[in-house]
């Protein structure tokens, strides 16, 4: 059984034309299955790399490079909680931010809960430096966070 849907293979053939060659989509096309099943397993690989006309080998090298990929033993959650820990943050709370919420969530960055509705990460910079700390949540910033502001955001 395939791991990509037709769907989602078009969404990959899609982004082609948009790079100098198909490796170059490596990392989109990582994106995509990621959004879509929350990790990439071991047959997704495989079929981005004959998309993309690479070996396996090259496709799980881009995707194990960044810390952003989940693989099927450890699949994202539905919300992806990043906290900052650049300086900034950490000198305001940063540090305490991230332990409040492996305490309250019974986790440890790296994590996902076990009902997976969250997954617990931490950040080196977020670039938000004014608005420490900071966290991602998804795709969203939300400067000047306390546990039970992220907590409040990740259960809407």
């Amino acid at each position: 059984m395939p791991a990509l849907s037709p769907e989602l293979k078009k969404k990959i053939e899609e982004v082609l034309p948009k790079y100098p060659n198909k490796q170059a989509a490596t990392l989109p096309a990582l994106h995509l299955v990621h959004d879509a099943h929350r990790s990439v397993s071991p047959e997704a690989i495989r079929e981005i790399a004959q998309i993309l006309e690479l070996r396996p080998a090259e496709v799980y090298d881009t995707m194990t490079f960044y810390g952003f990929f989940r693989e099927p033993d450890n699949p994202m959650g539905k919300d992806r909680v990043w906290v900052c820990r650049s300086i900034s943050c950490a000198l305001r709370g940063g540090e305490e931010l991230l332990a409040g919420l492996c305490d309250k969530w019974s986790m440890h960055p790296g994590e996902t809960s076990p009902d997976g509705r969250v997954s617990l990460e931490y950040a080196e910079c977020l670039g938000v430096c004014e608005g420490a700390p900071c966290v991602l949540v998804n795709d969203e910033c939300y400067p000047n966070q306390t546990v039970d502001s992220v907590a409040k955001l990740v259960s809407k």
